[in-house]
Formats: C-alpha cells, structure tokens, sequence
C-alpha cells in the first residue's frame, strides 16, 4: 500500500511491481503529482549518463559531501549523525536513479546539466522544456495507469480523493498491516505494509498544525507548497509510536515569485534555483548585489533578511535564452517581466541606470578576476551590459521544504522507541532526516526517486518474508511465480509441484496453451 501520490509514492509503485508484488496507491486529492509536479530546477545524480556524455568529472564521494555539508547547517560543523547514511544512500544511488528515469522504461530527456548552489559540480538534471518536476512525475503517473488499465487492476490500482485516516496494526505496537481511509463519505480499509508518502507540512496552518508546534516563527511566511501538504503521514505515523528526526528544520527558500497584483498571496510560485544557476543576479531595492548567488539556499534567505527589499532577480538574455521555457512561463503567469534595456529595469527599479551600469561593471570584473567580495566562484553567461535586455522577477522569503520528518532507517523503515515499525516504511519528503538541517538544490526529486525505489524494493521484501513464514515455503514460492507471470506474460500459465519438485510452463500465441 503506498499512500501518496507524488514522486515518492509512484516510484515506489513501480518498483513493488517490478520485484513482482501488486500495489495499491491511494491519494487524498483529485490527481495525483503533488508538489513533486511543481520541482522547477531539476533533479541531482553523480556518474549519470548525462554527466558522462558532457564530460563532467563528478563523482558519488564528491556528491556526497556537498550534500553532508550543506545538511550541517548555518550555525554547525556537521551534519546530524542520522544524516550521514540516509545522505550517503542518497548520493550513492544518485546516479542509477536518474539513469532509471532515462531509461526505455520512461525514456524521460533530463540531457541537460547545470550546477546549482552549494553544488561542486554541474549534477543538477532537467529537460529542454518544462519544469522537470511535472515531466518526471507524469510520465511515471502515466505508466502506473497503463498498467492499471492493462492488469485490470489486477496488478496496480489507483484510488483518487481517498484519505487515509488510520494505519492499522496486527496487535498494538505490533506490525502495521493496512490502512483505513475516507472516501465518499464511507470508510474503507486495505491489507498489506505501508508506504507513507504523503509529503511535509508546509501548507498546515491549522491551529493542531505541525508548523505552528515546530516553527511558529515561520508561519507568517508565504509557502510553495499545495494544500494538500500539511503532515498526514507524521501524524498518522506518531499515533503508533512513529519518532522524529530534525523536525524544526524547514527550509526557507530565497525566490519565491511575487505577482505584483497579489503581493501578498499566500500561496506562490517558487522561482527556480535554475534561474540563478544558469548566471540570474540577485540585486536589492538599490540595484546592489548583496550576497553569492550560488550560496546554500540558508545563506541567501539569511543575507535578504538583512537588507532591504523588494529584491529582483535578474537575468540577461544569454542566461534567459539557456532556460528560455521557464522563463516564457513566468512572463505568461504575470510573476516575471521583460525589459528591452537595462535603462527601463532601472526605471523600474527608481534607481539611475548608472547605479545598474556600475553594479553590471563590478560582476563583470569579479567574474574576469574570480575574485568576487561575497566569496562566489562560479559565473555562468557574462558578461551583464547595460545595455542588454533581461528578464526580471521581484523575489521574496518563501516557505518550501521540511527536512524534519519521521525517523527513517536507511532502508527507509519508520523508527519507534525501540526500533523499525514492523511493515512501515516512509520515502519522499515525510521522512526526516536526509538533508539534515538545509537541503540542497535539486535534492527533493532525488530523494523521492532514491528513496521511492529503496523503499519499494524493501516492503517487497518484508512482504516475501511474511508470506513465508505465514504460510509453506513451497506455497509462498507458487504465489510469487504467479505474480511474476502475470508481469511478463498474461497468456502463460506457470505451476509448481512441491511433491515432485517440477515446475511446468504453458505459453500460448492465438490458440489454446500447449
């Protein structure tokens, strides 16, 4: 059983099917995709495919660290002990991860590789077009329901504007062997180990809410994340004893999208980390750099709340023509604007365009020295000129991920006080722990990736486990035989005698089997 139908949850399907078990997947809302449809930037992987072709010499070890480093936090040295293996799988398994997606199975394009903040190398994968976050999780979506149609529902199902409610257990603090959910009006229950996959908390502004419990100095803030995102899984997760790892920890993100007729909706558009990665400038109301663009998205947020707003984020037209589709998207949503010159941005802005020349003219000679007062290293698309058109967006602080999350092993098992929660598992943003205190760009739809496939390969084999020792060993064997024929060959029939020790195949083209 998974519940929750983002990245995470569809991953994990697909790898339960793929090791040979069934799978149901249920979601609270109308569709599935969840925030994982709103990932802008791309998706990390070290020793990918991709990264092989461009020549870019990254390593898992190298990934790694930038990962363990950033989960460290501003004010520490390192990361929290529980984050070293949870991140060390993360990277590790980066790179079969993405070459996962890109394979025939999905065949998903993610050719493109840029490098995103607090990133030592360009790992950060997209497409040429559309937000990688929607193009990953609908071409899984899209597979999980062809399968559904074509087993009759007999291997997949999908159950839609379903509320898990309840996870249900054999004994009190024994295993969890279903789930009870709302749906209609009526309630209904399923059989079988559960995958949470429900998300984080960002959007839960009720008075019982997470967010007001852990960080109720960041509730005031605007938030990227859906409705749907306010801590079902933790919760549900806790009543049975489920612990929790860095649960304070939620990160803010530097850009969030202001729309200047709605500055102070609470909901917005989180403008990509891509856009600076592919060389977008941060400037402040006075048309002045204020930080290193390319810094771990904890320091970005740290240094705007020190100065003076509303911040732009600009972007020149060698940048805006490398990540041209996100910024056509923008323009057409209202949160991002167009300038012919440099003259009409300062205008804009009720700032000299001489101001504008002399900030362009400093970065460009940063970007020639290397030297740059605010530590940045890497300087994609210069040089700016004045006289250049751009692309521009007013950014501002925004809600976006909780790093805290259910205490996980990394095998992706939910802790209790005295160890794994026996058939709970948990992968994708409800699982705490693997970022640490700050995660890294391009890390979310890793995560759900890595962790959607660790856990479904898991909970596939606890459910072996328990079919053998709930029942003959020769029994368990033929139920297994079973479900992997279903997988590759409808039409074939494949039986096991215990007493004789044959196995016996029948496959059938057009006519009776034979």
């Amino acid at each position: 059983i998974v519940v929750g139908g983002g990245l995470a949850g569809l991953t994990a399907a697909h790898t339960v099917l793929e090791r040979g078990g069934k799978v149901v997947l249920l979601d609270k809302m109308a569709f599935l995709g969840g925030n994982s449809t709103k990932a802008t930037s791309g998706i990390n992987g070290a020793l990918t495919k991709s990264q092989i072709a461009l020549d870019i010499k990254d390593s898992a070890d190298i990934f790694e660290a930038d990962t363990l480093k950033s989960a460290s936090g501003k004010d520490h040295s390192t990361a929290p002990a529980h984050s070293i293996p949870l991140g060390r799988v993360l990277a590790q398994e980066s790179g079969p991860a993405v070459d996962w997606l890109t394979s025939d199975k999905f065949n998903l394009d993610l050719s493109l590789v840029s490098r995103l903040g607090g990133h030592s190398m360009p790992r950060t994968h997209r497409g040429k077009e559309k937000f990688p976050g929607f193009t990953i999780t609908y071409a899984l979506l899209e597979k999980l329901e062809d399968i559904e149609k074509e087993s009759n529902g007999e291997l997949a199902r999908i159950i839609t504007k379903a509320r898990v409610t309840k996870l249900l257990q054999d004994v009190p603090g024994g295993a969890v062997i279903g789930i009870e959910y709302e749906k209609g009006g009526s309630t209904y229950t399923e059989r079988g180990p559960v995958i949470v996959c429900t998300g984080g908390f960002a959007a839960d502004f009720a008075p019982d809410s997470l967010l007001l419990k852990y960080r109720p100095d960041l509730a005031h803030l605007p938030t990227t994340n859906g409705e749907h995102c306010t801590g079902d899984g933790i919760k549900m997760s806790q009543e049975l004893g489920g612990q929790l790892y860095d649960i304070d920890s939620v990160q803010v993100h530097p850009t969030g999208l202001v729309h200047p007729d709605e500055p102070d909706a609470k909901v917005k558009f989180l403008a990509a980390e891509a856009l600076r990665g592919v060389g977008g400038l941060l400037l402040d109301a006075n048309g002045q750099r204020f930080c290193d663009e390319l810094g771990r998205r904890d320091y970005v947020t740290g240094e705007m709340w020190k100065g003076k707003g509303p911040y732009r984020l600009v972007l020149n037209s060698k940048a805006s023509k490398e990540i041209e589709w996100h910024c056509k998207h923008y323009v057409a949503r209202g949160v991002m604007k167009s300038y012919s010159t440099g003259t009409d941005l300062a205008k804009d802005m009720s700032i000299p365009p001489s101001v504008l020349a002399s900030t362009f003219q400093k970065y460009n000679q940063a970007a020639n020295t290397k030297s740059c007062p605010f530590g940045k290293k890497f300087f994609q698309n210069t040089p700016f000129d004045v006289n250049d058109s751009f692309h521009v967006a007013i950014v501002c602080p925004i809600l976006h991920y909780c790093m805290g999350g259910l205490a996980v092993t990394a095998k992706g098992e939910v802790l209790g006080s005295q160890g794994p929660i026996h058939g709970l598992y948990a992968a994708g943003e409800v699982a705490g722990g693997v970022h640490g205190r700050n995660r890294l760009g391009g890390n979310s739809l890793l995560d759900c990736v890595v962790y959607g496939r660790v856990t479904g390969a898991e909970v596939t084999k606890y459910l072996l486990h328990t079919m053998g020792a709930s029942r003959d060993v020769h029994t368990a064997a033929q139920h297994r035989v079973a479900i992997l024929n279903q997988h590759f060959n409808p039409s074939m029939s494949v039986t096991m005698d215990p007493s004789t020790q044959v196995c016996t195949v029948q496959i059938g083209w057009g006519a009776p089997a034979s």
